[in-house]
């Protein structure tokens, strides 16, 4: 049976998001207590989430690989670069500016994705959507104006989140591009392959030390391929074949709400009134964005 053909899910789709939400929202707090460089956490999580789910692709003897043309090879490669680029710099973020700066601004990517929608697939945008981006576009500007008073580093790491929200954006538009035609094991086989692959060459080339480090990496280096990637961004792939990608996009909101809650229990590091503003802000922009998009797609 193809991919395409509506199967009944071995698990309720709603509960899937509400796990994929909340795996993915221990990834700030993971990289901040994280002793290794950047470069190096992004390196063995892509690696481990690549091993990890190597043998399910090629389990049956590789007949999504060998499906694949050229072309989708090569695209997927590609992607797997926005990815590797969206990770290094979302994790030096991280040690910049603030959780809840960094995973709000990171979390724009919704803004980009639809931009890059109307240049390259000539996609129409709701001049309410248009209204949501912009609202959301302010939040951020809120949030930078009070890192760039409390330092020019925070603030530096602020337009790394940003940066890394374009990056993430390129690679699901090329996901988008290929989802339809490549099944979803092919297609994370050679993405989450070719992003270790990048990232672990630039980290040798630049002498970074893959090794040794303390257990607790190791486990950090673990948990944020098992739990984030796997549990979080793959299940989030699997449930866009039963539930509407607009459920999936407003739900994944959550995560840097959870990421929030998380540095404040266990770092103590509350965001200031000012951040919180401009956050309640970006939230508000991108629900009104999501909303209106994912409701001019289904023609409604």
């Amino acid at each position: 049976m193809s991919e395409s053909a509506i199967t009944k899910p071995w698990i309720n789709p709603y509960l899937a998001i509400l796990v994929g939400v909340f795996a993915v929202s221990f990834s700030a707090i993971l990289v901040r207590v994280c002793s290794a460089p950047p470069l190096v956490i992004a390196a063995y999580r892509l690696l481990f989430t690549f091993f990890f789910l190597a043998p399910v692709t090629l389990w049956g003897g590789a007949p999504t690989l060998r499906g694949m043309t050229a072309r989708q090879v090569l695209l997927s490669a590609a992607s797997g670069i926005f990815l590797a680029f969206h990770f290094v710099t979302w994790f030096i973020s991280l040690k910049y500016t603030s959780i809840a700066s960094s995973v709000v601004l990171v979390t724009t990517q919704p803004l980009f994705v639809v931009l890059g929608s109307w240049i390259f697939f000539k996609e129409r945008v709701p001049r309410l959507a248009l209204y949501g981006g912009a609202l959301a576009f302010t939040g951020s500007v809120v949030i930078g104006a009070t890192d760039f008073q409390l330092g020019g580093s925070a603030f530096i790491g602020d337009l790394l989140a940003l940066f890394a929200a374009v990056m993430v954006s390129g690679y699901l538009l090329i996901g988008r591009k290929l989802r339809g035609d490549v099944p979803l094991t092919g297609y994370t086989f050679v993405t989450y392959g070719s992003s270790a692959a990048v990232l672990t060459a630039t980290a040798l080339a630049a002498k970074y030390p893959m090794y040794p480090h303390p257990a607790r990496d190791w486990l950090i280096f673990l948990a944020l391929a098992l739990v984030c990637t796997i549990l979080g961004h793959t299940v989030f792939n699997w449930v866009l074949r039963y539930v509407q990608a607009s459920v999936v996009s407003v739900s994944v909101l959550g995560e840097p709400l959870g990421a929030i809650l998380w540095a404040a229990v266990f770092l103590g590091e509350n965001p200031t009134p000012r951040q919180a503003l401009g956050g309640a802000v970006i939230f508000s922009g991108l629900y009104l964005f999501t909303r209106v998009t994912a409701k001019a797609k289904s023609g409604g």
